[in-house]
């Protein structure tokens, strides 16, 4: 595949794989990047992938930027004799819909639709993750139906619990940690996206998939529970993709 080498700083090297966001341009990121796991080039410290790109950093007294950059060529030389990466995951969230704080009512009568259409339309599917980031934990996720797409509040909430659930344009999310925010709040998961005490304080890795399941009010406390006893585990399933 063709790709475009981009200097950044002068320790990392941007990957771009295209222009189009899609789970196929999506899919070569997430080969590209099993192959640096798979075999770790000297030197280099970190890989971000991105909706189109995929950074790498390294330390310039162990690699040069030119060096880096025919290693790279000779994987992506290799990229064409590997038909897809291997299998995804898609992490079940539980989640419960609406309350008296959200915004699932607002969400229903912009969009025409009954609060149990909405829930109908936004659960039980999978949302692949295209990436990580802007704070720890919060995925970006693809392939929201538009028959659910809001705009962002007017008024901004100065704090929304961790676990929210929201919808925002033609985007859904998880926010991972208490913080302002202008999403509309349509429900709520248990799971904890961000565990800093955990010893993989990141639940989600970007190129896989996220399903919500809706739960009751019931069901909810029940899980909260069961997290906070360490007695939970969030349930995965493979998906075959490419």
């Amino acid at each position: 595949m063709n790709l475009d080498y981009h200097p950044l700083g002068d320790t990392g090297i941007q990957l771009v794989f295209g222009t189009e966001i899609s789970e196929e341009t999506n899919q070569k990121i997430r080969m590209f990047a099993e192959e640096l796991s798979n075999h770790p080039i000297d030197g280099v410290v970190e890989w971000v992938p991105a909706y189109t790109t995929l950074t790498i950093y390294y330390i310039p007294n162990k690699i040069s930027y030119r060096l880096l950059q025919e290693k790279l060529e000779a994987i992506n030389e290799q990229q064409h004799e590997r038909e897809a990466a291997s299998a995804s995951l898609v992490y079940i969230i539980p989640t419960y819909y609406g309350d008296e704080d959200s915004d699932l009512s607002f969400v229903a009568e912009s969009n025409r639709m009954s609060e149990a259409e909405v829930v109908n339309v936004h659960a039980n599917k999978d949302y692949l993750i295209y990436m990580m980031g802007f704070v720890p934990g919060f995925p970006y996720l693809g392939g929201m139906p538009e028959e659910i797409a809001t705009p962002r509040r007017v008024d901004p909430r100065a704090e929304i619990l961790p676990g929210s659930v929201g919808i925002a344009g033609s985007q859904t999310g998880i926010y991972p940690l208490e913080s302002p925010g202008g999403w509309q709040i349509i429900g709520r998961t248990p799971v904890k996206l961000y565990d800093p005490s955990s010893e993989e304080p990141i639940l989600l890795e970007s190129g896989h998939y996220l399903r919500f399941v809706s739960i009751s009010k019931e069901e909810y406390t029940e899980i909260e529970s069961a997290i906070n006893r360490g007695e939970y585990v969030v349930q995965t399933e493979e998906k075959k993709v490419g």
